[in-house]
């Protein structure tokens, strides 16, 4: 029987100018479905593993819409609750060049925001499961839904599920100093904790240092930090990806792992991008995948890198790229052939 990933958070209506256009351009938006624990919910299905997801949708067609999303990637869907009065919504302005890109939100009092975790059987949910993921932006969204990751994450512990956190501060939801002591208190329930050096900054005041991929440099301070880190909380591995913006339209990604002990570093991948948004999900579910499938921390770091290198090249948060595409990028490091 397929690995059970439990993912909890948000799915929203994503509203995204198309071909580059500014909002004050557009005369129609592209429609689609995305939130940091749906993407990695459909991406687990992708990878053969049985993804559910658990959030509330209001009982209207755009909530079902939603949920028609995730279900046709095979996301079971049967923990989602029906009520409240609107669906998240964020809108998504794609850069270029040396533009940025931009995302504003329209969340406040979603149906989830108001969500209280008794509305949730997690006992029952988490039943058979091997893992359970969040993000720091489920607890980001209000009081309920912090005390519903907490709650969550604990449920999970106790039953020996292994768990996974992903940072993913996002300062247009919440400050650093709201961010700190809800994140602290969080951590002691996580397995796997995952964050780019920035989001730990910014939710731990911990900073981790500067790390030059190419010189390598500071490399035995930044390991030390991490080390420090996983003392402090507990958690298993630390991994976060490595990305050196060149511009809006060009990256190069990396990742690494760390145990506390041992530090394993990925190749690097040159991105020309067509959708940066979800590519950190993309990396968690590589990783989730890997780590679940036991593989060694390398290979599931390269794994889960490689998935997020594809994802760039994918419109909308979704990742539709296969194990069969990762793993030949793997092996390869380029994809430009026909496949014919």
């Amino acid at each position: 029987m397929a690995k059970r990933v439990v993912t909890l958070g948000e799915i929203m209506l994503r509203l995204s100018t198309p071909h580059h256009k500014r909002i004050l351009q557009s005369e129609s938006l592209d429609v689609n479905y995305g939130g940091g624990e749906a993407n990695v919910a459909i991406a687990v299905c992708n990878y053969g593993l049985q993804g559910v997801f658990v959030s509330k949708l209001p009982e209207n067609s755009i909530g079902q819409s939603a949920i028609n999303h995730l279900r046709k990637f095979g996301v079971d869907t049967s923990p989602v609750l029906r009520g409240g009065d609107r669906m998240g919504v964020y809108y998504v302005e794609s850069g270029a060049s040396i533009r940025s890109s931009q995302v504003i939100y329209d969340r406040r009092d979603s149906s989830f925001a108001k969500t209280a975790a008794s509305e949730f059987d997690f006992e029952k949910i988490l039943e058979g499961a091997d893992w359970f993921h969040v993000s720091g932006i489920t607890p980001a969204i209000s009081r309920e839904a912090a005390a519903m990751t907490e709650h969550a994450l604990k449920a999970a512990k106790s039953k020996g599920i292994t768990t996974s956190f992903d940072l993913n501060i996002r300062k247009k939801m919440w400050t650093s100093e709201q961010a700190a002591p809800v994140i602290s208190s969080m951590w002691r329930y996580v397995d796997v904790a995952i964050g780019m050096e920035k989001d730990f900054f910014a939710a731990l005041g911990h900073p981790l240092g500067d790390f030059d991929y190419a010189g390598k440099s500071n490399l035995k301070s930044f390991e030390g930090a991490i080390a420090q880190l996983q003392s402090k909380y507990g958690f298993k591995y630390f991994a976060s990806t490595l990305r050196m913006n060149q511009s809006a339209s060009y990256n190069e990604l990396a990742a690494f792992i760390s145990d506390g002990k041992q530090f394993h570093l990925t190749k690097k991948y040159d991105i020309h991008i067509v959708d940066r948004v979800g590519s950190g999900d993309s990396f968690a579910s590589g990783l989730i995948y890997g780590l679940i499938s036991g593989k060694s921390m390398q290979d599931a770091a390269e794994f889960g890198v490689a998935a997020s290198a594809l994802k760039h090249t994918f419109p909308g948060d979704t990742n539709y790229a296969t194990i069969q595409e990762i793993e030949n990028l793997i092996q390869t490091g380029v994809g430009a052939n026909v496949q014919r």
